[in-house]
């Protein structure tokens, strides 16, 4: 388990320096640098129409409120998810409390392979972004310390891109 947790601090390193070498590389960074603009003390994500916005967080990832069932929820942005996955305090707060017959879906993590329980969510918003009938997994707490808002919601999306240091989501 020390391992697992070893290898999964690392891969966050090197996803939070590709991250910033993207940054460096982009047209957009050398102009930023040729003439640099204050930036504020807080970063708060902006919604604008059908577009969100959201900035990377001190760790390099795009973590962002939403809301299921009207609760407020916290995600990190997560590419590599196939689905939204939640863990069960959070699932809990907006009354998905699945038995533990239900957790019968084989699930590949950095921490290993682990048992999660299937749902169907009925509604995600996030910045004004409404996504409907969204799948997702249940996770136990000691597996998933954050939910992951993964391609089962980006997917319905029309287009979600990283551009000037940020993901920006479209719908």
């Amino acid at each position: 388990m020390r391992n697992l947790m070893i290898l999964a601090a690392v891969l966050v390193g090197a996803g939070t320096y590709m991250a910033q070498m993207a940054d460096q590389m982009s047209p957009a960074a050398a102009s930023a640098k040729a003439a640099p603009k204050p930036m504020s003390a807080q970063t708060v994500a902006q919604a604008s129409g059908r577009s969100f916005d959201i900035p990377r967080d001190a760790r390099g990832h795009f973590s962002a409120d939403g809301r299921i069932e009207g609760q407020r929820i916290n995600f990190m942005v997560d590419t590599g998810a196939s689905v939204v996955a939640l863990n069960e305090k959070s699932a809990a707060r907006f009354g998905l409390r699945p038995s533990r017959s239900d957790y019968n879906a084989t699930v590949s993590t950095a921490n290993g392979t682990i048992k999660a329980a299937r749902a169907r969510l009925a509604m995600i918003e996030l910045g004004g972004l409404v996504v409907r009938d969204v799948d997702a997994l249940v996770l136990p707490d000691e597996a998933l310390s954050e939910n992951l808002l993964g391609l089962s919601f980006l997917s319905k999306l029309k287009r979600f891109i990283y551009a000037d240091g940020k993901l920006v989501l479209e719908q």
